[in-house]
């Protein structure tokens, strides 16, 4: 089985992207001289970038086809764009019905999709489910490059930030009143999931508990982050450096890779730093730890003690602050360990 002109579609979210990422390194492993294309949505895009493994990418601009008019205005150049192409095999790692449907429509033969597959998405293509169904989703996306016969010995994500970023994100950090040589901890507050957000008030004792060790609290995150990010500032006895809403993916990139550490919940910062191999404290409470913990990382997670931990549910139907089961004690009993192993502490 040979493959010359290959597809992958994952489209979003960050953390999402950053685990399918290893697929495209896989890939390149078996078919050294495959073209490989990524479609993806405009946030994910710049984890794409400057990436060896990835040939060219795609933005699927999903705003553009959200109603029926935007649809018979876009669509059609869009797919004939893609079968432009000439695909030979295409690789649905989203397994919703608008990933199948990009699959089908690019005119690849050879159609593969991840085993969690949804809305009829497998139909359109044949599903691939391996060894790590009850594994870590980055496993079983892996499976499905596994599934063309390729032997994939260690997950690489080949995250490099240019040198352009690297010296611009030293700026911005050095304007707000760090430099990258100086002990911080990333503070990572935000998620898509309310209840994937540890309060404001543990992240503030967190930020005083680091000071007094000498090592300063980064905060991290979108724009719409912004409001957690002065809440925690506000309830800090400490100085924080907020780069909020500062920093583009790859940015954030370095930033971590030049950090002690990260704190955060199931969110792509949290994911984006295991793919770094930047140790992590990863606050778990309604995903589960061993499909969405830290990758490489799972010891450094720490669950809620609801006996409903790992419900998958967007809003807790109890009302329960998940994540405020978790303790500042706690979290800075791990960050102590971890710190130490870095000669800090």
């Amino acid at each position: 089985m040979s493959f010359a002109n290959i597809l992958i579609i994952k489209l979003s979210a960050i953390g999402d992207v950053i685990h399918a990422l290893p697929v495209a390194g896989a890939l390149k492993q078996q078919f050294p001289q495959a073209r490989i294309t990524w479609v993806v949505e405009k946030p994910a895009y710049d984890l794409l970038t400057n990436n060896s493994k990835i040939d060219e990418i795609i933005i699927f601009d999903k705003p553009r086809f959200k109603s029926v008019a935007g649809l018979w205005e876009n669509a059609p150049a869009f797919v004939s764009d893609l079968r432009s192409r000439r695909f030979d095999l295409a690789l649905d790692l989203q397994g919703l019905f608008k990933s199948a449907a990009l699959g089908f429509l690019s005119g690849a033969p050879q159609r593969y999709v991840y085993c969690n597959a949804r809305e009829g998405s497998h139909l359109l293509a044949k599903k691939v489910c391996g060894s790590n169904q009850s594994g870590h989703i980055v496993e079983q996306y892996l499976d499905v490059a596994r599934a063309l016969g390729e032997y994939v010995r260690e997950a690489e994500w080949a995250i490099v930030p240019t040198a352009h970023e690297q010296e611009s994100v030293t700026v911005i950090a050095a304007q707000a009143g760090l430099s990258l040589g100086d002990p911080y901890v990333v503070l990572a507050p935000g998620a898509n999931w309310s209840n994937k957000r540890w309060p404001t008030k543990h992240f503030s004792q967190l930020a005083d508990w680091l000071a007094a060790q000498g090592i300063k609290s980064v905060l991290t995150g979108g724009p719409g982050d912004r409001m957690l990010a002065e809440q925690i500032i506000s309830g800090s006895q400490s100085a924080l450096v907020n780069l909020t809403g500062q920093t583009s993916l790859k940015q954030l990139a370095h930033l971590i890779n030049c950090s002690q550490a990260l704190v955060g919940g199931d969110t792509g910062p949290m994911h984006l730093a295991a793919a770094l191999k930047i140790p992590v404290v990863a606050l778990m409470g309604p995903t589960d730890i061993v499909r969405n913990g830290p990758y490489g990382q799972l010891h450094n997670a720490i669950a809620v003690s609801h006996s409903c931990h790992g419900c998958w549910k967007r809003a807790c139907p109890r009302s329960i602050d998940c994540l405020a089961d978790i303790s500042p004690a706690t979290v800075q009993a791990k960050l102590t360990t971890l710190l130490s192993l870095r000669g800090l502490t």
